[in-house]
């Protein structure tokens, strides 16, 4: 308890957990929509924070290749809770936009920002060129498993079809099937582009296991209830500020859901050791293709809200640009503040067009 008092002492980010019972105290009072779903989302974040932190403190006691199995699995937990109230909600609109956001967020504005910063200190950064280009294909692949069901829907049946949805089950049951086995992989060499494990010297024990325990289920419940908060607001927010559903999910959900992950990928990359930083930015991305859209979907059916993986034309130039530039930037094993700012300037175009959409 000590240590963790310490810790909330320390990082700034823990200042934002005075935001929980305000935003208990927003909703109950009926505040204005808008002012609950912001209170809301910026108390996520310290939470969020804590899952990572305490995944990593389980994954000190139990090795490099178990530390990158938890860290594979819990990585996207504050986001998946989320998506997961989202869905009982019905609004599968939000939760597809936040699968594509993820990716993009982690691709281009993640290792934007690493690109950007990283350089500005250190000039050139190097990385591996051969890894990256596993990580490319391999993300490529994750891609195409995504948009198959979209291009091949409309030649099946209408949407909510029982064969459409067979599709999405079927993919579906096929992207676990290579998460799992880049898993089995992971246990066997520790640069698996699925679960990336923490350098050693970021990977010693803080906390006890209980203490670990403790603050993942905590933190998991404190995620859970302020997440049905922000469901919550999510329509009338649409309604009073003009914006699209569509706009939330995929540009601020994922940014609140990751934001300690993402300044995590951006601190290494400051302390230049960009190999590191492209393994948290690309395995987020990994993870939220194979694991967290297949388990999307299975859940989905059991709480009656049944989503298939079929996306917009939108969201599919976004994950295919995404892709592509993430994969050119990093075919040489090389990394510099220009390459940094086009990937961030990517990022903006597409914000700017999806904020633009009508809601």
């Amino acid at each position: 308890m000590a240590r963790l008092l310490q810790y909330i002492l320390k990082n700034p980010l823990s200042l934002l957990l005075l935001l929980f019972p305000l935003a208990l105290i927003a909703n109950s009072m009926h505040w204005n929509a808008v002012w609950v779903f912001f209170i809301s989302a910026l108390g996520i974040i310290p939470f969020a924070d804590f899952i990572g932190k305490g995944t990593e403190a389980l994954a000190a006691y139990v090795g490099p290749h178990i530390g990158g199995l938890l860290n594979a699995t819990l990585g996207n937990a504050a986001e998946l809770i989320i998506t997961l109230i989202a869905i009982r909600a019905g609004l599968l609109d939000l939760v597809k936009a936040s699968i594509t956001g993820s990716i993009l967020g982690n691709l281009l504005l993640v290792l934007g920002a690493s690109f950007l910063l990283g350089g500005m200190k250190n000039g050139v950064q190097n990385f591996d060129k051969k890894r990256a280009g596993n990580h490319a294909v391999l993300l490529t692949l994750a891609i195409l498993a995504l948009v198959v069901p979209s291009l091949f829907s409309h030649s099946i049946g209408p949407s909510g079809s029982i064969r459409v949805e067979a599709l999405s089950i079927g993919v579906a049951i096929v992207m676990v099937v290579l998460y799992v086995v880049g898993l089995i992989y992971s246990m066997r060499a520790i640069d698996s582009p699925i679960a990336y494990t923490p350098e050693k010297e970021e990977h010693k024990p803080t906390w006890s296991v209980g203490g670990a325990l403790a603050v993942l289920v905590l933190a998991t419940v404190g995620v859970a209830i302020l997440s049905e908060v922000l469901v919550g607001a999510v329509e009338d927010v649409v309604v009073n500020l003009g914006i699209s559903e569509f706009f939330l999910g995929i540009i601020l959900i994922p940014i609140i859901g990751n934001v300690a992950e993402h300044l995590v990928a951006v601190q290494v990359s400051l302390r230049n050791k960009m190999d590191l930083s492209v393994e948290i930015a690309v395995s987020s991305s990994l993870q939220i293709a194979l694991f967290v859209a297949p388990v999307l979907v299975f859940v989905s059916l059991a709480l009656g809200h049944p989503l298939t993986l079929i996306f917009n034309v939108f969201e599919l130039i976004a994950l295919g640009s995404g892709v592509i530039i993430m994969a050119l930037v990093s075919a040489d094993g090389e990394s510099n503040w220009l390459e940094g700012s086009a990937l961030l300037a990517v990022y903006a175009i597409l914000a700017l067009a999806f904020f633009l959409l009508p809601a």
